[in-house]
């Protein structure tokens, strides 16, 4: 490739990077698999390194992080970045309203309503287009330049487009979705480290850190919410400001009311209150803004807030409950977490009866004890927490918990003793035939992401660890008909019986799972540090188990120091590795087949007669789009309705034959795959025109 070919190429997979990043993380939508990403990621930073001369500030390979910073540097705001007043009360809304009627002497007021998000504040300065530098408020004065830990946000656009004004402060909040979040400490907690409060800490933690690399792997995401300072560009209303946001891809704080009198607000904000709950991150009030920019200018601005705004804080989303029982639950790594078990309360709109504890250290912290009266919190918790304790209400005698002696230092599912290895807060269990244990890695090895078996839900595994049917994953491969028909799910009082029917459909399931690609395979058998991800990845670079568990790349990647980058390790830069891969991984996986239980795992798909190989092995990557073409390649899909097989079969299909699967359809669906009950996608794609397969169509266009 001639010089000026590698520049158009770089620039053209700059481009499609940055619209696949909108569309995943801006939209919530995909139309390219993970592999496809991954490959055209890897091509650019490969491209990069062959022609550093046209690699650039804003390339999408910079959102990996770079290397550390001794410190943050400080800058000054160019317009104050203010708070903004709260109101607690209709009675203070409406003296707020009133307010803005006399300061305006008007009746009807317009006026904006949308969500007050629970993050880290953030200004993004863009310079023609292109992000010159990001700025956190700090004292609303002077903050820090975390420029390189907010590049790595992938929902933040590093280049605008071509019509952007000559500067544009976006200013907004940094912030962990809700289920991120709760990932994020559930794997925290696998690895026995403390976990989060709650996502604002997590993010303002994150953001803290003076290696934007440890950023990368952290789950933040970006929310525009205001305007600052600008040139080339005026405004008339908050509205045509989101306009602009949408126009850029720069995610616009959603959703927006409008409403002219206090009424119409107050309606806004009780609709506010009931959706919140069903949003991807905490919120604890709602923002309310004079729409036009003429009236928000005429209000102005007092020593510290605007007059043009305000944010009606809903009350606190706590409650008191009673703490009755604390259990102890075993992780698929064998890590102990005491739950509370709580008298049943409604928190957020939905009943309450558990809450986490996370580890003995946050007990000893909260001093919570059995009986207490406590304080509970969704607080970005899929699984609530404790708050505090009220002791106050505490009973005489109530005695401090102590999670070792109160399963007499035993893991409560095996018997075995429990250890706290040196450096982890929590207590585990090293037994590998542990029967919690085994249920979790069950759950895992079937999950959809990793060998998809259908018909194996947590209850199916649960009772097939009970029932000591199945010890361990790769037992699933040895259960008969005869075995699964009869097994009862439910208690002897009130039995529920699997039976033949649901029996066939997981043993039909299983014999799928046998050709399953390798990166399933190692994501099902759930190797601590190894996500979705770094699975594909290690796929990438290995054929089968066997490679990968003598992997001469993990052995020689395992031994980077801190600090040192793979590029540089004359072994290791050839293979290109993913940042998903790195040291901490390797020793992983070299560990996991180092131990007994990583060798009975080979021993034994040996003997089911188990070769799981990769679909994706190309250690040194061949350029994409090289591979031969169909009728299906560059096209992109739509899955709906009942087929014959699991959608997910037919992803795999599509995306190996070169296609691409999006999840909604739209003027840029070439087909929609249409089983039985196929519902609103497929007449949202007869109203677009968009070509209708059935599945015999779709056989026929796959063979073409």
């Amino acid at each position: 490739m001639s010089p000026e070919e590698a520049k158009g190429e770089m620039l053209r997979l700059a481009i499609e990077i940055e619209r696949h990043n909108r569309i995943y993380y801006v939209e919530g939508d995909s139309e390219i698999s993970d592999l496809e990403y991954d490959g055209m990621f890897r091509d650019l930073e490969l491209l990069e390194q062959r022609f550093p001369e046209f690699a650039t500030p804003d390339s999408p390979t910079k959102r990996v992080g770079g290397e550390p910073v001794d410190g943050f540097e400080q800058r000054a705001h160019a317009v104050p970045m203010l708070s903004i007043d709260d109101v607690f009360s209709e009675e203070e809304l409406a003296e707020f309203f009133a307010r803005l009627q006399k300061n305006l002497g008007n009746e009807k007021i317009p006026v904006t309503i949308e969500p007050k998000i629970d993050g880290v504040a953030v200004a993004l300065h863009y310079r023609n287009g292109l992000l010159d530098y990001a700025v956190t408020r700090g004292d609303g004065r002077v903050g820090d330049v975390i420029t390189g830990n907010v590049r790595t946000i992938r929902s933040i656009p590093l280049k605008l487009a071509d019509d952007a004004p000559t500067w544009l402060e976006v200013r907004g909040e940094i912030f962990m979705r809700t289920d991120r979040f709760a990932k994020l400490n559930e794997s925290r907690q696998e690895a026995g480290l403390p976990a989060f409060k709650n996502p604002r800490n997590a993010t303002a933690g994150a953001l803290k850190l003076l290696d934007s690399r440890e950023v990368a792997k952290r789950p933040l995401d970006f929310i525009a919410h205001g305007l600052g300072g600008h040139e080339g560009v005026d405004f008339e209303s908050v509205n045509s400001f989101h306009e602009l946001l949408h126009h850029h891809g720069i995610p616009a704080n959603e959703p927006l009311w409008e409403a002219e009198s206090f009424e119409g607000t107050l309606k806004a904000v009780q609709e506010l209150d009931l959706k919140r709950h069903d949003l991807a991150y905490g919120t604890d009030g709602a923002v309310i803004k004079v729409n036009a920019v003429a009236d928000q200018i005429r209000l102005g601005n007092t020593a510290r807030a605007p007059r043009w705004a305000a944010a009606f804080k809903y009350p606190p989303e706590q409650v008191e409950t009673v703490l009755r029982e604390i259990t102890v639950q075993v992780g698929r790594t064998g890590t102990m977490t005491p739950v509370a078990e709580l008298d049943p309360v409604q928190v957020s709109g939905t009943t309450v009866r558990r809450a986490t504890l996370h580890n003995q250290d946050e007990i000893d912290r909260k001093d919570v004890r059995i009986g207490d009266t406590v304080v509970i919190e969704k607080a970005g918790e899929i699984i609530p927490a404790v708050v505090k304790v009220i002791k106050d209400k505490r009973k005489p005698g109530a005695e401090a918990y102590d999670l070792f002696a109160a399963i007499e230092g035993k893991c409560p599912s095996c018997g075995t003793a429990i250890v706290k290895p040196e450096g982890f807060v929590a207590w585990k269990c090293l037994n590998p035939a542990c029967p919690a244990k085994a249920a979790n890695q069950v759950k895992q090895f079937v999950s959809r992401k990793a060998l998809d078996i259908d018909g194996v839900g947590s209850i199916v595994a649960e009772k097939l660890v009970e029932r000591e049917m199945v010890s361990s994953p790769l037992d699933l491969f040895s259960l008969t008909e005869s075995q699964l028909a009869p097994m009862n799910l439910g208690t002897v009082e009130e039995p529920r019986i699997l039976g033949p029917k649901n029996a066939a459909k997981i043993l039909l399931s299983l014999e799928k799972a046998r050709s399953a690609p390798l990166h399933r395979w190692i994501f099902g058998i759930g190797i601590t540090q190894v996500g979705e991800s770094a699975a594909r990845e290690l796929a990438r670079l290995h054929q089968n188990f066997r490679e990968l568990a003598q992997s001469e790349i993990l052995a020689e990647l395992r031994t980077l120091q801190t600090g040192q980058r793979k590029e540089d390790n004359e072994k290791l830069a050839v293979f290109e590795i993913a940042s998903e891969v790195g040291p901490t991984v390797a020793g992983s996986v070299l560990d996991y087949f180092a131990l007994p239980a990583g060798q009975a795992f080979l021993a034994r798909l040996e003997e089911l007669k188990i070769e799981p190989a990769s679909d994706n092995y190309a250690p040194t990557r061949t350029p994409a789009g090289s591979g031969e073409e169909n009728a299906v390649t560059g096209k992109t899909f739509v899955i709906t309705g009942t087929l014959s097989a699991p959608r997910g079969d037919f992803k795999e299909r599509i995306l190996a034959l070169g296609g691409k699967v999006a999840g909604s359809v739209s003027g840029k669906t070439d087909y929609l795959l249409a089983g039985e009950s196929a519902g609103s996608k497929l007449t949202k794609a007869e109203s677009l025109g968009v070509e209708i397969l059935s599945e015999e169509a779709f056989e026929t266009l796959a063979a073409s």
